[in-house]
């Protein structure tokens, strides 16, 4: 077993309860120093630590991508710890501390484990997957003032800042990945057969609504069929049968679960249906579903990104990417290259809280909103070209811009036409 300086887990309970005891009696110079205005510091930072949680689910169908959002921070900031921490607005240096928590992508578990991030004490959460899971704290942070922020949903609620003051995005809305795969369709000006297969919730519901917005009014395209199934569902062997009756020469496929889009794929073969699929971005990992699903039978499999992929011998072989992988290797327990996006999603999300840790001027959360709201053009790690980070611009998450990628069997290329 390989030794690693900071694996999952390494913050003590004593250590946090220590921080959360300091951040509520205000007894000492580091929880109550406050800044330069005389503002009283916000639970969970003190003059040398700041404290972020993430809820993620940690472990069940989803627990690959799960782990990722939250081994991207813990390597990012392993290394800016390890460096000697960052040197925030006010002046001060501090480490910051990441503190987990496994919802299981069970809404209610969120929920709780929110609850114990406000009584642990953490100054801000965010960076963790899922849409129902962070729809079920959403409030609770509001009422509490916590940040929840760059969290791992194209929900464009957590953009919207009349509805959420404290929320944002980090990922690109799904209405916006559904749109791009349309608007691939209506521009290939070729006659296509659309079935549609989509999660009965706000995340399937939203890239139906982002793509039926691009295709409407072209007259190459038509919807054979729309099926639904449901997050905790075991099998969508009829749903596949059905649509592959229609003849359909492509897939609408908005799924968020890994076992289940693998099965998909695999029981459309069985049917000897063969179309092209459009998949989400974070059910589109090369080494964990396309590969043991067998997308190489069909004619293209498509997906959108905004970050490089971790997996591709060019990012592999790049100075960022050994130091990014050397960086996974020696903080947390992956094993290789991780095999779903999330876990670069998360580093751009670590760089992006940097940037605001580095402007904010106060030890507040209201002081970080505010810098977290007033990033632009900033070329995060491992974007690819086109897409920056932009905290600017009500109703859009920290990232908008997408792309289009066909798979190659064993990454994706820039996808210009579909066929």
């Amino acid at each position: 077993m390989k030794m690693r300086r900071n694996a999952r887990g390494v913050i003590s309970i004593v250590a946090m309860a220590s921080v959360a005891a300091l951040a509520l009696t205000g007894c000492s110079r580091d929880s109550g120093g406050g800044g330069e205005n005389g503002e009283s510091a916000s639970p969970g930072i003190t003059d040398t630590t700041i404290t972020f949680g993430i809820t993620s689910p940690l472990t069940g169908s989803t627990a690959g991508p799960g782990n990722c959002t939250v081994d991207g921070a813990k390597a990012y900031f392993g290394v800016k710890n390890d460096e000697g921490g960052i040197k925030f607005g006010d002046g001060k240096t501090r480490t910051v501390k990441i503190k987990a928590y496994d919802d299981g992508y069970d809404p209610q578990k969120a929920l709780a484990n929110f609850q114990q991030m406000v009584s642990d004490g953490v100054f801000a959460a965010g960076l963790g997957l899922g849409t129902p899971t962070n729809r079920a704290w959403r409030e609770a942070a509001i009422d509490e003032k916590v940040p929840q922020v760059l969290v791992q949903t194209g929900d464009p609620l957590f953009s919207d800042r009349e509805k959420s003051p404290e929320q944002l995005g980090l990922v690109p809305t799904y209405l916006d990945e559904g749109a791009a795969f349309g608007d691939l369709l209506v521009e290939s000006g070729e006659d296509h057969k659309v079935a549609i297969l989509y999660q009965n919730d706000d995340y399937g519901k939203g890239y139906v609504e982002g793509f039926k917005g691009a295709i409407e009014g072209a007259s190459n395209i038509t919807v054979t069929d729309e099926l639904t199934y449901e997050a905790t569902d075991t099998s969508v062997d009829a749903q596949i049968t059905e649509l592959a009756s229609t003849g359909a020469d492509v897939i609408f496929n908005a799924m968020s679960i890994t076992p289940l889009t693998i099965a998909a794929l695999q029981k459309a073969q069985a049917l000897d249906w063969l179309p092209s699929w459009f998949l989400p971005s974070n059910t589109s990992s090369p080494g964990a579903i396309l590969e043991p699903g067998g997308a190489d039978a069909f004619p293209g499999v498509y997906s959108v990104a905004f970050s490089q992929s971790s997996s591709s011998p060019a990012f592999q072989e790049s100075d960022e990417g050994k130091a990014f992988l050397e960086a996974i290797d020696t903080y947390t327990d992956q094993d290789g290259a991780p095999a779903f996006p999330h876990c670069v999603w998360s580093w751009i999300g670590a760089a992006t809280l940097e940037q605001a840790f580095t402007n904010m001027k106060e030890p507040t959360r209201e002081s970080f909103m505010d810098a977290l709201f007033d990033i632009s053009d900033f070329s995060a790690p491992f974007m690819l070209e086109g897409s920056t980070i932009d905290t600017t611009t009500d109703g859009k998450p920290a990232v908008s811009n997408v792309q289009v990628q066909k798979y190659n069997g064993k990454g994706y290329d820039v996808a210009d036409a579909i066929g």
